[in-house]
């Protein structure tokens, strides 16, 4: 067969596996009852349909608790037939950690079950979520087909609570955003930290408040010594048995943050800043480059101004 007809087989053999749309979501047994999705450790394309984000949910006796519905309903949707795989319970609740889209834009599936989420986020997707969904149809293309924004209306509270018969404890923490939720099950042990933890991948910026995401990271850290701790899954990224993850996203705000002090501090301007190169020790991380460069956009003009003595 000639050469450039095998070329072209191969790249319509590609475009048939991304046009049908299907995300091929397995659910990752964390511990006895409770499962994750994990997403890809890229930037959205149309070619991963923002599949790029951790879910997960609980079986609990009272319904499967279910923590984030990914970014579009096509996600919401097939993730209900995966979890329909692992039990037949019906979905009892749906919590969304904060109000970023890949985490709240597949609630339409879940639509007659209870949506949850702290009262900031609920503001946050009441008047965000519309200019976050057109930006994920135009990142992610045709993956995004009748995606709404389905806002949640039942407000959470931190503090320990049974949901669906299991004990949960709800930790309200911000930084990473406004609200930022971690969950963490009693009876597993097991952590959703949301988008307060990375792990291998480069954090993203764009509503940071770095120094109260580093005092969230170590209220975190400080659930993972406790005796009953058994695992950690990130909001992007693998699941961890240990603070690993934490250390890491720590290491990257406190690196980032005094690089960009010191930037400014230098005069330099931010097309400086942006072609610096990263250390060794953060180049490796999946999309560190480009989140470097959004996370410059996002921070450097605070720093210029803090630089100035310019008061908040």
């Amino acid at each position: 067969m000639n050469y450039l007809v095998v070329l072209l087989l191969c790249g319509l053999a590609g475009s048939v596996l991304a046009a049908d749309f299907d995300y091929r979501l397995q659910p990752q047994a964390v511990a006895e009852d409770v499962h994750a999705f994990i997403g890809k450790s890229e930037d959205f394309t149309t070619s991963n349909g923002g599949n790029i984000v951790n879910t997960g949910f609980i079986v609990a006796p009272g319904g499967l608790v279910v923590i984030d519905s990914g970014p579009s309903l096509r996600y919401g949707e097939q993730m209900r037939r995966a979890m329909a795989a692992v039990s037949e319970r019906a979905p009892a609740l749906v919590i969304n950690t904060h109000h970023h889209p890949d985490h709240f834009l597949g609630n339409q599936a879940f639509a007659g079950v209870p949506l949850a989420a702290l009262p900031a986020t609920m503001q946050g997707i009441a008047s965000e979520g519309n200019a976050f969904a057109e930006n994920l149809y135009r990142l992610s293309g045709d993956w995004m087909k009748g995606t709404e924004v389905l806002a949640p209306t039942r407000v959470l509270a931190a503090g320990t609570s049974e949901i669906a018969g299991r004990k949960l404890r709800l930790i309200a923490l911000d930084g990473h955003t406004g609200a930022d939720l971690a969950v963490y099950d009693e009876a597993s042990g097991v952590l959703f930290a949301g988008d307060l933890v990375f792990n291998g991948r480069a954090p993203t910026t764009p509503h940071a408040d770095i120094g109260h995401w580093l005092a969230a990271l170590d209220q975190l850290e400080a659930i993972t010594r406790e005796a009953g701790f058994t695992a950690l899954v990130p909001g992007h990224g693998a699941v961890a048995r240990d603070a690993a993850p934490i250390r890491q996203t720590r290491a990257w705000l406190n690196w980032l943050t005094g690089a960009l002090r010191q930037a400014a501090r230098d005069g330099l301007d931010m097309n400086e800043v942006l072609a610096r190169p990263l250390p060794a020790e953060f180049a490796q991380l999946a999309v560190a480059a480009s989140e470097y460069r959004r996370s410059v956009g996002h921070l450097f003009p605070a720093a210029e101004q803090e630089a100035l003595g310019v008061p908040k």
